[in-house]
């Protein structure tokens, strides 16, 4: 079973992901930052990490840099609704060069979100 890891401070979004995914036949486990996901992961390596860019403690830039450096195969998907300050598609394109396989905006389109899931890791038997 392919383990996804879900790090999202919006704890309704990370769930809404984790359900349809486990409904997917997926495992996932969450995590509200990037401090936690880094942990989770290091304890139990994930085979996808889907996460937020802009999170308190540890945003997703940060850990996106850090999860490639501990694990530089590992594929992971990015997820933005921009910033105040910043345009969303800049922070995708950023995420992107650090290392995300695939950017999506927010509002995440679920179905976008699984079809992403499995090109990366690959439907399920």
């Amino acid at each position: 079973m392919k383990r996804i890891l879900v790090i999202d401070d919006d704890v309704e979004l990370r769930t809404m992901i984790s359900e349809i995914l486990d409904r997917s036949g997926y495992e996932t486990v969450q995590a509200p930052d990037g401090n936690e996901g880094m942990r989770l992961h290091r304890s139990s390596p994930a085979d996808l990490v889907i996460t937020d860019i802009f999170m308190p403690e540890k945003e997703g830039v940060e850990t996106i840099r850090e999860l490639k450096t501990l694990s530089p195969s590992l594929k992971i998907i990015a997820m933005s609704g921009g910033a105040q300050f910043l345009d969303k598609t800049r922070t995708l394109h950023l995420a992107g060069m650090l290392g995300a396989d695939l950017t999506l905006p927010k509002p995440v389109v679920l179905s976008e979100l699984l079809d992403a899931v499995k090109t990366l890791v690959g439907p399920l038997p």
